[in-house]
């Protein structure tokens, strides 16, 4: 079985979205995988096992983030050596990655099982939540090098242009994890324990499933014990390529963390209210997100080729399909919020902070149906420093000044603070036009 496209030749569009459209599963069954924990929490536990969910899972989003994003290194890597036909070089440049990202694992499994209560604290758990909220943290703490393993299995097939087996792999995941909240939470009552063990047991299951199968693939490339030899001039490529995603990944992701600190110190309800609507809103911006991967692959094939007037093509495509899909989502968020939400909770006060925190979301979709679709195309274009740049504009002279002004208004309002979002993203969206700009014009004069 091929596990290799080339982007470089043919038509655009149609390729494009057949690319995109496995990605587009694989994120609905990841944000599914996410949601089923605190679907099953909140149908079967009280309002405080959500917020600890809710809190918990925000926190190891945003450190499996890190690797994530690292891992963008490794994916247009190997996306440049395809449209150069050096497919060859990608079994060293897989081998490294993995030294790299096992390395990364045991670290990160020794500071989140250490640091579980003083992440908690940081994070302004309300006092009911916050046993819930540390148990939720160690436990998927413990199993980092198998949530490390699971989305390095992604990040090197897209790179190859396969989204098929990412697609797999979250659907091994996504079953055993709701047969495993199922169990735990609404059979053994186990509440926040539950989910968490739930979460690594199936990533676990997900990972060993998915090493078999990948092992009858043909790939376009030997991947052997002597490509195991430390390159150092491949890492630093990677982490070249990928380090400043990371950084704009983790400081985004840290402003997000800062605005549910926030809402956590309005208590319990509105902390389980934003969980849930955060929950929601990995669904309505599933098309954007399936774009923003997809145009890495396909612009960094592209680039590798010199092929730039398809990359800046398949921009305008990804981004005209992306905002017809973002207004159905704003009709759906803005205007039956509490029906989404009411999928999460059964508590009406929490369905109802739900949806007024939703309403700026709602906004948000607007935007960043061209904002993902730019970041995408800029890190397949290795502007990754760029990505950096307007990441951190966003997230810290704008989402969380915002977020905290609001916060501090009388009545305080949900809504008023998730408009701090949609704000971040026109400013983002404005450095990306100007940067378009200057990059057309410096290949223009090459």
């Amino acid at each position: 079985m091929k596990a290799q496209k080339n982007f470089t030749e043919g038509k655009i569009l149609g390729p494009l979205l057949r690319f995109a459209l496995p990605v587009l599963f694989a994120l609905f069954l990841q944000s599914l995988y996410g949601a089923v924990d605190l679907m099953i929490v909140g149908k079967f536990a009280e309002p405080a096992n959500v917020s600890g969910v809710s809190t918990g899972s925000q926190i190891m989003m945003t450190l499996t983030n890190l690797v994530s994003s690292l891992s963008m290194g490794m994916t247009v890597f190997l996306g440049q050596k395809i449209g150069e036909n050096k497919a060859a070089e990608g079994g060293k440049i897989v081998a490294n990655g993995i030294i790299l990202f096992f390395i990364i694992g045991i670290v990160l499994t020794i500071f989140i099982s250490a640091c579980s209560g003083l992440l908690a604290n940081i994070m302004n758990a309300p006092e009911e939540a916050y046993d819930m909220t540390v148990s939720y943290v160690r436990i998927c703490g413990t199993g980092a090098i198998i949530i490390i393993a699971y989305n390095l299995i992604g990040s090197i097939f897209r790179g190859l242009g396969d989204s098929i087996t990412p697609l797999v792999t979250v659907l091994i995941a996504c079953i055993f994890n709701i047969i495993g909240d199922l169990a735990l939470v609404a059979g053994f009552k186990m509440g926040t324990t539950g989910a968490a063990l739930a979460t690594v047991a199936a990533q676990f299951i997900s990972v060993i499933i998915s090493l078999v199968l990948i092992s009858k693939k043909t790939l376009p490339f030997k991947l052997d014990k002597s490509c195991f030899k430390f390159n150092r001039e491949i890492i630093k490529k990677i982490i070249f390529i990928g380090a400043p995603v990371t950084l704009q990944d983790l400081l985004v992701g840290i402003s997000f963390l800062v605005i549910l600190a926030i809402v956590n110190s309005l208590g319990v309800i509105a902390s389980a209210g934003v969980g849930v609507a955060e929950k929601v809103c990995g669904f309505i911006m599933l098309i954007p997100s399936a774009f923003a991967q997809s145009m890495s692959a396909f612009v960094s094939q592209n680039r590798g080729a010199c092929k730039y007037d398809r990359a800046f093509k398949g921009l305008k495509y990804a981004i005209g399909v992306s905002l017809i899909f973002a207004v159905l989502m704003f009709y759906s968020a803005f205007f039956h919020g509490d029906m989404l939400s009411g999928i999460f909770a059964n508590d009406a006060d929490v369905i109802a902070a739900s949806w007024d925190y939703l309403r700026a979301y709602a906004i948000d979709c607007l935007f960043t149906c061209f904002l993902f679709c730019f970041i995408g195309f800029f890190n397949g274009m290795e502007y990754t420093r760029f990505v950096m740049i307007q990441g951190i504009v966003g997230a810290f002279l704008v989402r969380i000044p915002v977020s905290y002004f609001m916060s501090k208004q009388d009545p305080v309002s949900l809504f008023h603070i998730g408009l701090a979002t949609p704000c971040s993203t026109i400013i983002q969206i404005t450095m990306c036009f100007i940067c378009l700009m200057v990059l057309k014009k410096g290949l223009n004069k090459e």
